[in-house]
């Protein structure tokens, strides 16, 4: 099993990303078999699909780095790099720019999205990065991509341009991906609007926990977070149509590794002026000790640089029979 995944490295990562990707990389490290290989990446590449300030990117891709630590990626055990350090990336995804298409790209929800109407206007680089992120897996043979389901469509672009790639070439390179989406991994939502995901880009700082907040500013958060002034009943299928009030059960119970029935059968018939405290102790309790080691890191930064660059190597020597191959299935390899 090879597992690689990849996050954006822009802006402050936050308690969504934590229970919904990072708990679950920490996880998958820890499951390793003798063989297997996690690699997990920071994409500063993708990052530059929209302007970006060189010193801000420069900073936060430390930072992002860093807080994956503090989160408890082990660089002893998985691969973490950022793209930049392994240019095989940018290479790949030139190569598979032949074998993808056109269609495939403009049916992209994600470029329908961000383009919006300003389709003009919009960068190459957000257009095509979809092909870069299929080369980010394929590069190294990935077995399994842990994937949301606002990424599934991604992943099936990738396994599509393997498949056409491998025909077109009559080669055996690229083994299509699988989808890895973990029953553990829940969908936090904004503090608030029950409705919108919990987001980085989000203008309001107080529609998220982010991984560095203190303790005052997490139990400041979750006071002001929206909810509702009836009491919690005795099943989660009571509150199918209270969403911010099913966000703040479903943060509890994936902080404290339990079922959402069992919180709200514990707090059944209280309000949330009782179960607010009692979330926000439990999170103070959670993250205090990834914002404490984070901080330690954020003052020793060429240290973490240099764990950047150690998984750098590690990635290129993975990449490179892999880019290799591929140049020699379309002739640019002549010997």
């Amino acid at each position: 099993m090879r597992i690689v995944s990849g996050i954006q490295t822009t802006g402050n990562l936050h308690l969504g990303n934590y229970l919904g990707a990072i708990r679950q990389w920490v996880a998958m490290q820890d499951t390793l078999q003798p063989g297997d290989d996690c690699l997990f990446f920071l994409a500063d590449l993708h990052a530059l699909t929209v302007t970006q300030d060189p010193k801000e990117l420069a900073r936060t891709t430390v930072e992002m780095a860093a807080t994956l630590i503090a989160a408890g990626i082990d660089t002893d055990r998985a691969i973490l790099f950022n793209q930049a350090r392994v240019p095989e990336h940018s290479e790949l995804a030139w190569l598979l720019g032949g074998t993808a298409r056109m269609g495939w790209l403009n049916r992209m929800t994600q470029w329908k999205d961000k383009a919006g109407k300003n389709r003009e206007g919009a960068s190459v680089g957000l257009f095509t990065y979809p092909v870069l992120q299929a080369a980010d897996v394929l590069l190294y043979r990935a077995t399994h991509v842990p994937v949301g389901e606002d990424q599934k469509q991604h992943l099936e672009l990738a396994r599509d341009v393997a498949t056409k790639f491998n025909t077109d070439f009559a080669v055996e390179l690229f083994p299509l991906p699988e989808p890895l989406i973990s029953a553990a991994a829940p969908r936090i939502m904004s503090l608030r609007d029950g409705s919108a995901k919990m987001s980085k880009s989000d203008p309001s700082d107080m529609s998220r926990i982010n991984l560095i907040d203190d303790d005052d500013t997490i139990v400041a958060k979750l006071r002001k977070a929206k909810s509702d002034a009836d009491v919690l009943p005795e099943t989660m299928a009571g509150l199918a149509e209270r969403p911010e009030a099913r966000n703040l059960v479903t943060i509890y119970a994936a902080l404290a590794g339990r079922g959402t029935d069992d919180v709200v059968a514990e707090f059944a018939g209280q309000g949330f002026g009782a179960f607010k405290p009692a979330l926000a102790d439990l999170t103070v309790a959670t993250l205090g000790p990834i914002r404490d080691r984070l901080t330690q890191l954020l003052a020793n930064r060429d240290e973490v640089a240099a764990e950047l660059r150690k998984g750098a190597e590690k990635a290129r020597t993975l990449a490179a029979p892999t880019l290799r191959a591929a140049q020699e299935a379309l002739g640019l390899q002549v010997s």
